[in-house]
């Protein structure tokens, strides 16, 4: 297997990504191709004393897509860029995934272009893990798509039900639409339509169908595929990360206010390592992008090493999946109206 990775994508590349890459030939033993501009490759690789090692090679690209760029244009405009450059190996068949941490607008449209979407897929979606009551909740879309129709929706919830299948072992996933109501009356006209499709299907037996779900109740674990347009999935992510760390912060500052509120810190520290453990972005490593005809993972724009290796790891484990087939396989249940 061979993995292609954007060296130059995200804020802390190359140096983060150029390790990270090492740590996963080192760990996975799968092949690993860096894409970027060369010398600075190698020099990493030099100072850390990497070179040479096996299942590792790299590929020179000399441009780099800013996250200032245009993501609908700049992988036109910028040919040579890593990204571009590393799209188009999967496109050619030189490598069966991508993982860059650049700009996810401008990975979405090169993966749309030169991967192609799985045909009968409307759009692609990027769908996150997050942490919830009792596990984990899968967030599709989490913002590539902000307009959607209630087929994109359908599509959403049948590609998220499978990944959940497939790659975590969730056995019959409970999908829920993400709504202002948990009542099947709530919502706008994009939403009831949506609703009336995912009842179907689940009456029918193909999806596990659990009903509205109100934002506050995501997080609580009411459903395992969490159901939305991209632009409520933005908000839901940004708003929950940003809960997370606001917690965080106020929680630190409570022990630190006295000598005793720092000796119960001592006694319930591990309970809140683990705690802090549940949004650490660097284990999960990224999202994929569902609905592409090649496995594309989206690594984090803060990306450090660890979590590069991680989204390598992932993309490993999307390969080995058969995710792509079983999403094509159920083709004719997630498509209405003229093809």
């Amino acid at each position: 297997m061979k993995i292609i990775v954007d060296a130059m994508g995200g804020d802390n590349a190359p140096e983060a990504i150029v390790r990270g890459g090492v740590l996963a030939a080192k760990q996975f033993g799968e092949d690993i191709v860096l894409v970027g501009q060369e010398e600075r490759v190698r020099a990493i690789l030099r100072a850390d004393g990497a070179e040479g090692i096996p299942h590792l090679s790299i590929v020179h690209a000399p441009d780099v897509v800013d996250m200032h760029d245009d993501p609908a244009t700049v992988l036109r405009k910028k040919p040579g860029s890593s990204m571009a450059a590393a799209l188009k190996m999967v496109q050619r068949g030189e490598g069966d995934a991508i993982v860059s941490a650049g700009s996810t607008g401008a990975l979405l449209a090169g993966a749309t272009l030169f991967c192609k979407r799985i045909k009968g897929i409307r759009r692609g979606a990027l769908a996150p893990v997050m942490p919830c009551a009792g596990g984990q909740v899968l967030l599709v879309d989490a913002g590539a798509n902000t307009e959607c129709t209630a087929e994109y929706l359908l599509q959403f919830a049948f590609m998220g039900s499978l990944y959940l299948r497939k790659l975590m072992g969730v056995d019959r996933p409970r999908v829920g639409l993400v709504n202002n109501g948990s009542e099947d009356t709530k919502g706008d006209a994009l939403r009831l339509e949506a609703y009336r499709l995912l009842r179907e299907a689940g009456e029918a037996g193909r999806l596990n169908f659990v009903g509205n779900v109100e934002g506050r109740d995501v997080p609580l674990g009411a459903c395992d595929v969490a159901v939305c347009d991209g632009f409520a999935g933005n908000v839901m992510l940004k708003t929950i990360e940003g809960t997370a760390k606001f917690l965080s912060s106020e929680l630190k500052q409570v022990f630190l206010r006295s000598a005793g509120t720092k000796l119960g810190y001592l006694l319930v520290k591990r309970g809140l390592d683990d705690f802090r453990s549940l949004f650490d972005q660097d284990k999960i490593g990224g999202a994929p992008f569902l609905g592409i005809a090649h496995p594309v993972i989206k690594a984090h724009g803060s990306s450090n090493e660890t979590a590069a290796m991680n989204a390598v790891r992932q993309a490993i484990e999307f390969c080995r999946s058969g995710l792509i087939e079983e999403i094509t396989a159920n083709m004719e249940y997630m498509t209405i109206g003229e093809k």
